[in-house]
Protein backbone atom coordinates (compact mmCIF):
# COMPACT_ATOMS: atom_id res chain seq x y z
CA UNK A 1 0.00 0.00 0.00
CA UNK A 2 1.37 3.07 -1.06
CA UNK A 3 1.17 5.67 2.08
CA UNK A 4 2.17 9.23 -0.15
CA UNK A 5 0.18 11.68 -0.99
CA UNK A 6 0.84 14.15 -4.15
CA UNK A 7 0.88 17.53 -4.65
CA UNK A 8 0.75 18.81 -8.49
CA UNK A 9 1.99 22.50 -9.08
CA UNK A 10 0.98 23.95 -12.17
CA UNK A 11 2.26 26.69 -14.07
CA UNK A 12 2.09 27.92 -17.69
CA UNK A 13 5.71 26.26 -18.98
CA UNK A 14 6.64 23.96 -16.13
CA UNK A 15 9.80 25.60 -16.52
CA UNK A 16 10.64 27.93 -13.61
CA UNK A 17 7.82 28.63 -10.79
CA UNK A 18 5.84 25.64 -10.96
CA UNK A 19 9.44 23.39 -11.22
CA UNK A 20 10.89 25.56 -8.46
CA UNK A 21 7.60 24.65 -6.20
CA UNK A 22 8.16 20.94 -6.99
CA UNK A 23 11.74 20.87 -5.83
CA UNK A 24 11.27 23.03 -2.90
CA UNK A 25 8.14 21.16 -1.52
CA UNK A 26 10.17 17.95 -2.14
CA UNK A 27 12.96 19.30 0.10
CA UNK A 28 10.67 20.58 2.85
CA UNK A 29 8.41 18.04 3.22
CA UNK A 30 10.10 15.40 4.28
CA UNK A 31 11.77 17.72 6.99
CA UNK A 32 8.75 18.25 8.26
CA UNK A 33 7.79 14.88 8.28
CA UNK A 34 5.18 14.28 5.67
CA UNK A 35 4.20 11.94 3.23
CA UNK A 36 3.45 13.94 0.64
CA UNK A 37 5.65 13.83 -2.67
CA UNK A 38 5.29 16.91 -5.58
CA UNK A 39 5.13 16.83 -9.27
CA UNK A 40 4.78 19.63 -11.62
CA UNK A 41 3.33 20.30 -15.01
CA UNK A 42 2.84 22.97 -17.38
CA UNK A 43 0.04 24.16 -19.75
CA UNK A 44 2.03 24.76 -22.78
CA UNK A 45 5.68 23.16 -21.81
CA UNK A 46 8.26 25.76 -22.45
CA UNK A 47 10.63 24.50 -25.57
CA UNK A 48 14.10 25.73 -24.40
CA UNK A 49 17.13 23.40 -24.75
CA UNK A 50 17.68 23.80 -20.97
CA UNK A 51 15.32 21.73 -19.05
CA UNK A 52 15.19 24.05 -16.39
CA UNK A 53 15.30 27.72 -16.07
CA UNK A 54 18.72 29.41 -14.86
CA UNK A 55 16.36 31.15 -12.06
CA UNK A 56 15.09 27.96 -10.78
CA UNK A 57 18.80 26.45 -11.01
CA UNK A 58 20.78 28.92 -9.41
CA UNK A 59 18.06 29.71 -6.72
CA UNK A 60 17.83 25.66 -5.98
CA UNK A 61 21.67 25.47 -6.02
CA UNK A 62 22.51 28.47 -3.35
CA UNK A 63 19.30 26.72 -0.97
CA UNK A 64 21.25 23.59 -1.42
CA UNK A 65 18.21 21.69 -2.69
CA UNK A 66 19.52 18.97 -5.41
CA UNK A 67 17.67 19.41 -8.88
CA UNK A 68 16.52 15.75 -8.87
CA UNK A 69 13.52 16.92 -6.93
CA UNK A 70 11.98 18.08 -9.85
CA UNK A 71 11.39 16.81 -13.14
CA UNK A 72 14.07 16.21 -15.65
CA UNK A 73 12.67 18.00 -18.14
CA UNK A 74 9.03 20.46 -18.91
CA UNK A 75 5.83 18.36 -19.17
CA UNK A 76 2.06 18.85 -20.29
CA UNK A 77 -0.81 18.51 -17.74
CA UNK A 78 -3.40 15.79 -18.61
CA UNK A 79 -6.35 15.00 -16.78
CA UNK A 80 -5.26 11.91 -15.46
CA UNK A 81 -2.42 14.44 -14.18
CA UNK A 82 -5.10 16.38 -12.29
CA UNK A 83 -7.27 12.72 -11.27
CA UNK A 84 -4.34 11.07 -9.68
CA UNK A 85 -2.90 14.22 -7.33
CA UNK A 86 -4.33 14.75 -3.59
CA UNK A 87 -4.30 18.39 -4.27
CA UNK A 88 -3.45 20.76 -7.48
CA UNK A 89 -2.07 24.23 -7.29
CA UNK A 90 -1.96 26.23 -10.03
CA UNK A 91 1.02 29.05 -9.37
CA UNK A 92 -1.24 32.23 -10.74
CA UNK A 93 -4.54 32.17 -10.15
CA UNK A 94 -4.73 35.26 -13.03
CA UNK A 95 -2.71 33.17 -15.52
CA UNK A 96 -3.66 29.80 -15.33
CA UNK A 97 -7.65 29.97 -14.23
CA UNK A 98 -8.54 30.89 -17.51
CA UNK A 99 -6.17 27.97 -18.85
CA UNK A 100 -7.92 25.75 -16.35
CA UNK A 101 -11.49 26.77 -17.75
CA UNK A 102 -10.42 26.48 -21.30
CA UNK A 103 -8.93 23.50 -21.20
CA UNK A 104 -10.08 21.39 -18.08
CA UNK A 105 -13.29 23.27 -17.22
CA UNK A 106 -14.86 20.76 -14.41
CA UNK A 107 -11.36 20.97 -12.96
CA UNK A 108 -11.18 25.07 -12.70
CA UNK A 109 -13.01 25.18 -9.26
CA UNK A 110 -11.48 21.88 -7.52
CA UNK A 111 -8.04 23.34 -7.02
CA UNK A 112 -6.16 26.02 -5.31
CA UNK A 113 -4.91 29.10 -7.18
CA UNK A 114 -2.07 31.14 -5.66
CA UNK A 115 -0.35 34.57 -6.69
CA UNK A 116 3.01 34.21 -7.99
CA UNK A 117 3.29 36.13 -11.14
CA UNK A 118 5.27 35.49 -14.34
CA UNK A 119 9.31 36.70 -14.77
CA UNK A 120 7.58 39.49 -16.99
CA UNK A 121 5.58 40.82 -13.62
CA UNK A 122 8.02 39.78 -11.38
CA UNK A 123 11.79 39.73 -10.16
CA UNK A 124 13.11 35.77 -10.12
CA UNK A 125 14.09 36.25 -7.08
CA UNK A 126 10.86 37.95 -5.46
CA UNK A 127 8.99 35.13 -7.01
CA UNK A 128 11.09 32.44 -6.26
CA UNK A 129 11.23 33.69 -2.41
CA UNK A 130 7.13 34.30 -2.74
CA UNK A 131 6.76 30.19 -3.86
CA UNK A 132 8.78 29.26 -0.74
CA UNK A 133 6.45 31.21 1.24
CA UNK A 134 3.50 29.65 -0.28
CA UNK A 135 5.31 26.19 -0.04
CA UNK A 136 6.01 26.64 3.15
CA UNK A 137 2.32 28.14 4.28
CA UNK A 138 1.15 24.50 2.27
CA UNK A 139 3.18 22.35 4.69
CA UNK A 140 1.91 24.19 7.67
CA UNK A 141 -1.57 23.51 6.39
CA UNK A 142 -0.81 19.98 5.72
CA UNK A 143 0.93 19.05 9.15
CA UNK A 144 -2.22 20.83 10.89
CA UNK A 145 -4.52 18.60 9.05
CA UNK A 146 -5.22 14.51 8.67
CA UNK A 147 -2.53 14.94 5.79
CA UNK A 148 0.23 12.95 7.00
CA UNK A 149 0.00 10.82 4.86
CA UNK A 150 -2.88 8.86 2.73
CA UNK A 151 -4.65 5.09 3.39
CA UNK A 152 -6.29 3.55 1.18
CA UNK A 153 -9.06 5.76 -0.22
CA UNK A 154 -8.46 8.39 2.47
CA UNK A 155 -7.25 12.09 0.79
CA UNK A 156 -6.51 15.49 2.13
CA UNK A 157 -8.69 16.96 4.96
CA UNK A 158 -8.84 20.68 5.98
Amino acid sequence: MNDWQSVLFLCTGNFYRSRYAEAWFNHEAPRHGLLWRAESRGFRPHLEELPLSHHAAERLSVRSVPRILTRREPGRVEESDLAEASLVVALYEREHRPMMEERFPRWSERIRYWNVPDIDEAAPAAALALVECEVEGLIRQLRSGHALGAREGVKVEF
